[in-house]
């Protein structure tokens, strides 16, 4: 049955429904009306005058309305007759899924012969995207337009979507149509699409060309394109980007054999967008000419871009954090001995300067560590739920002194913000980085404001790398009214090591790490930057619901010597040298063990001597974890230190009962050691 036929069909079966009962339940009315008032008309007087006249009129006004009455059918074969051509496949489905019609290249699509009845287009496909096809179906029933990506199992892919018809029923187009083997119909398309709706509201761009490369038909999707609303008559060349015109121009050259597959372009009144430009030839009376089939890849490219940086932002963060590990090992060894040999030595002494010196320097290569394990999202954090107006207002006379008095600083934050769940340290650490950045991007003076608000972003959105869901978040602005950052380096600016200072003045990880503590917080990042106008960053931060906590009052010095008998077990042996050493001369007694083997079998001798067990996190043969499941099953009560160059999650993540177990990273120095040793025997929350 060819599509014709089956509109006939369909128009048949509407003519011949439940309407003509009534229709001829109305002419029997009147019928018998007429002949009582004929009959016996001093009966029936004026009244039955009166109703013959009403039935009448309801009657005609009923064989009016049927016959003028719009058919979905008859719509559609009008469409079917405009488009029969078209290469691109289509299909018209009923209310209740049913196809009604469609063309040959749906039917060289789903692989069905002229003979067979068509499947619904969710029947009909063996794909991967069975997700998709449920949307597309889902939108079709609530009579709502929608584009989805399809790829079939066999390999091809394509674009499909659907769009409600205004007489009923709904049209589905599927691009590009059909397989290089399967019969090509002809690529007429009708004059100007006048004829056919179908194509004209097309959510892809249609044209045909003249054999020199002018326009002669376009529909509306094919001018917005090019940020015009009419093309006709203009040359494609002078349409497209100066770098896509060769490529153009070579297609509709009359080449022997044009590309199936497309190519990719890009209008010239807008660079940002792009899309896949499909041509094919037609058969036209006396004319070469051809068609052009547009995809508008604008958004996909930009996912694209996202997606690639998000992936080489983890594949860096990965390396920093392995590599920040086997540094904080050799960075604790060095600040450890330097601060025993600065126990040695006093102020005056010729070798204090040199010793201080190196102890020093080890404390910033410890920072940047630090920086490098915050882009990783890999450093510990201490979160709290703060109140982020009072802590701005707070790291706001930190940042004056950052900057010089050509610079304003101004901080404005909206009444009853709401809390947030934040390491309060690593955020100060972020916004230092931000406004460093904007003081010197203004050599000359300017301004820099720190802004805060609630903000309710009510559909997700890309920012940065990242899918921002919908939700409540608190934005932070950093604005500065600087030189603002070129559009060929926002791409970059989050990237480590990548910077536009001279060598010397900048790491390039400071974005890096304002990058890596927003995302491990939970939050987002993005910027905003016009060149010779300035730059802002937005960070949000969602919004926690609770209470704000009460800060705890600083420690007072106290006493941090000890007489305890310590298990350290520690794989470096220059690490755990220093330890060892350390704990002594706070007068603990120290039992060392150069991994877990060991280790137990110094528990199963001294086991009630023990008070402490100091192990590192990573060993070979037997990790921390494993070893401290082992020591407790000989000493249940004894307390535990973990001590890693690794993040703390990292361990936690592995060991669900290490909620009561305490955490010291790595490079730590005399005191920092002293001080956990300390408040773990004194019996101290683990943190």
């Amino acid at each position: 049955m060819d599509a014709a036929s089956g509109f006939r069909m369909e128009q048949s079966r509407t003519l011949l429904g439940p309407w003509r009962w009534v229709t001829i339940a109305c002419a029997a009315i009147c019928a018998m009306a007429g002949i009582v008032v004929l009959a016996v008309p001093g009966a029936a007087a004026w009244d039955g005058v009166a109703l013959l006249f009403g039935i009448a009129v309801i009657g005609a006004s009923l064989l009016f309305v049927l016959g003028t009455r719009e058919d979905p059918a008859e719509n559609a074969r009008q469409i079917a007759e405009a488009a029969a051509a078209s290469h691109i496949a289509w299909a018209i489905t009923h209310n209740d899924g049913a196809v009604a019609a469609c063309n040959e290249a749906y039917r060289s699509l789903v692989n069905v012969n002229p003979t067979e009845a068509p499947p619904p287009p969710e029947l009909a496909f063996r794909t991967e995207s069975a997700t998709a096809l449920y949307r597309l179906t889902r939108s079709a029933a609530a009579r709502q337009a929608r584009e989805e990506s399809i790829a079939l199992t066999s390999g091809p892919q394509f674009i499909a979507s659907v769009r409600p018809l205004k007489s009923g029923g709904t049209a589905w187009w599927f691009l590009p149509a059909v397989p290089e083997h399967n019969p090509r119909p002809s690529l007429e398309v009708p004059s100007s699409f006048g004829p056919a709706p179908l194509l004209k509201d097309a959510p892809v761009g249609i044209a045909t060309v003249s054999a020199e490369g002018h326009i002669r038909e376009h529909n509306g999707a094919f001018a917005a394109f090019f940020g015009q609303s009419d093309v006709s008559g203009r040359a494609i060349g002078e349409l497209v980007g100066s770098s896509d015109r060769d490529p153009v121009d070579d297609l509709l050259a009359g080449t022997p054999a044009l590309p199936n597959g497309p190519i990719e372009i890009r209008a010239a009144a807008k660079p940002e967008s792009a899309a896949e430009l499909y041509v094919r030839p037609m058969d036209s009376a006396g004319e070469r000419r051809v068609s052009l089939y547009l995809i508008d890849v604008s958004e996909l490219k930009k996912l694209e871009a996202k997606f690639s940086q998000a992936q080489k932002m983890q594949a860096v963060g990965q390396l920093a954090g392995g590599v920040a590990h086997d540094f904080n090992n050799l960075l604790t060894v060095i600040i450890g001995n330097s601060e025993l040999l600065l126990m040695r030595h006093q102020a005056g002494d010729p070798s204090f300067r040199d010793i201080n010196d190196i102890r020093q320097t080890a404390i910033r290569a410890a920072n940047l560590v630090r920086q490098l394990l915050a882009f990783s999202r890999q450093q510990t954090l201490q979160p709290r739920v703060v109140d982020l107006g009072v802590m701005l207002h707070e790291v706001g006379e930190l940042l004056r002194r950052l900057l010089p008095e050509a610079i304003a600083l101004k901080i404005e934050t909206g009444k009853s913000l709401w809390p947030v769940y934040v390491d309060e340290a690593q955020l100060n650490n972020a916004l230092i980085n931000l406004v460093v950045n904007a003081r010197d991007a203004m050599q000359k003076g300017g301004a820099v404001v720190l802004r805060a608000g609630n903000r309710t972003v009510r559909e997700a959105a890309i920012v940065a790398a990242g899918t921002m869901p919908a939700g409540d978040y608190l934005r932070v602005e950093v604005s500065d009214t600087g030189i603002g950052i070129p559009s060929e380096n926002i791409e970059k600016i989050f990237d480590p090591f990548f910077t536009t200072k001279p060598v010397g003045e900048g790491t390039g990880l400071g974005l890096a790490t304002v990058y890596g503590i927003v995302k491990q917080t939970g939050g987002f990042v993005g910027v905003e930057s016009e060149v010779g106008k300035g730059t802002t960053f937005c960070i949000y931060l969602p919004r926690h619901y609770g209470e704000i906590e009460a800060r705890e009052p600083p420690v007072p010095a106290r006493d941090i010597t000890g007489q305890e008998t310590i298990l350290l077990v520690e794989d470096e042996d220059a690490v755990r040298s220093f330890a060892a050493r350390a704990l002594k001369q706070r007068g603990y007694e120290v039992m060392e063990a150069t991994g877990g083997d060991q280790a137990l079998d110094i528990m199963k001798k001294r086991a009630n001597d023990i008070d402490l067990l100091i192990t590192d996190v990573v060993m070979p043969n037997m990790d921390g974890p494993t070893l401290v499941r082992a020591v407790r099953e000989m000493k249940p009560d004894i307390q535990v230190i973990y001590m890693s160059g690794y993040a703390e999650e990292a361990f936690r993540r592995h060991d669900e009962k290490a909620e009561d177990l305490h955490f010291l990273p790595k490079p730590f120095g005399l005191k920092q050691l002293a001080i956990k040793v300390k408040d773990v025997l004194s019996s101290a929350p683990p943190h």
